[in-house]
């Protein structure tokens, strides 16, 4: 397998979002173990056809610390903002008209049946400290008393997934919401509860937590600061997506990340791990 710094990112095409934006969307089922409703469909349009994921406004569960805007607004602009940070980290994400009304359509992710090479990225461990190529992210109750520690793998793909999941301040940042497909690319999924205002990052990639940001981390975040800018067309688009004052947010994060170049800490003033992890 090659070294996951060499992984080149899926290049998104304008078919890829043509199709999902403009295809004929076909329900086949729905993902049921979802808090919203997550329905699986088939998507077409002349003569391509994909698998994707059809989240429906209407199907949202109202949430108390995110009034404004829809959970699929921010799905969308979570997966914006990953392409203007250059790693393609979100799968292609659209907002669009369904068969239920307005919703978030994505792409879906084939993942393979076998575990990858790589040994995968989460585990848990029965020892006080990682193993090399390991981070610690806590101990876990596993049963009969007994505690194991819980580490993610010391991998760039989930570095830079750490510092997009600070910029949009993700909520709820859980092992299952990680895939990897058979090229070894990783992404990210489940982006409702993102960009608020507030301080809500929740995440199970603390591993970095405090450590100097990689020069590749530190160069995109500064091209993104300058696509945030008044006037440019990313900074337009999120402002469709999200409210004003949440876009102030985003810019005011990453003139944090980039004034520290350091990983963020957990704050201390909010649970750091999400419940369930997994």
């Amino acid at each position: 397998m090659s070294a996951p710094e060499r992984i080149p990112a899926r290049r998104v095409t304008a078919r890829d979002l043509e199709l999902l934006t403009r295809g004929e969307l076909h329900v086949e089922g729905q993902i049921r173990d979802a808090s919203n409703a997550v329905l699986l469909c088939t998507v077409t349009f002349e003569g391509d056809e994909a698998s994707c994921v059809y989240k429906p406004v209407r199907g949202e569960r109202p949430l108390w610390d995110f009034p404004d805007g829809t959970l699929a607004q921010r799905e969308v602009a979570a997966y914006e903002v990953s392409e203007a940070l250059g790693w393609g980290l979100v799968p292609p994400t659209v907002l669009r008209d369904g068969p239920y009304g307005e919703g978030m359509c994505q792409l879906w992710i084939d993942t393979p049946e076998e575990p990858s090479q790589d040994g995968g990225l989460l585990a848990l461990v029965e020892a006080e400290e990682p193993e090399d190529g390991w981070k610690a992210i806590g101990f876990a109750e596993v049963g009969e008393g007994r505690t194991a520690l819980l580490v993610h793998a010391d991998d760039v793909r989930l570095r830079r997934l750490a510092v997009l999941d600070a910029v949009i301040n993700n909520g709820d940042r859980k092992g299952g919401h990680l895939l990897v497909d058979a090229e070894a690319r990783l992404y990210g999924i489940d982006h409702g509860v993102t960009f608020n205002v507030e301080d809500k990052l929740r995440t199970l990639l603390w591993g970095w937590a405090g450590d100097p940001l990689t020069e590749e981390a530190t160069a995109a975040l500064e091209a993104l600061r300058d696509r945030l800018r008044e006037g440019e067309p990313l900074a337009a688009r999120l402002g469709e997506l999200i409210t004003g004052a949440e876009l102030d947010a985003v810019r005011e994060r990453v003139a944090a990340l980039l004034k520290s170049g350091r990983h963020r800490e957990p704050s201390g003033e909010w649970p750091a791990i999400p419940w369930p992890p997994i």
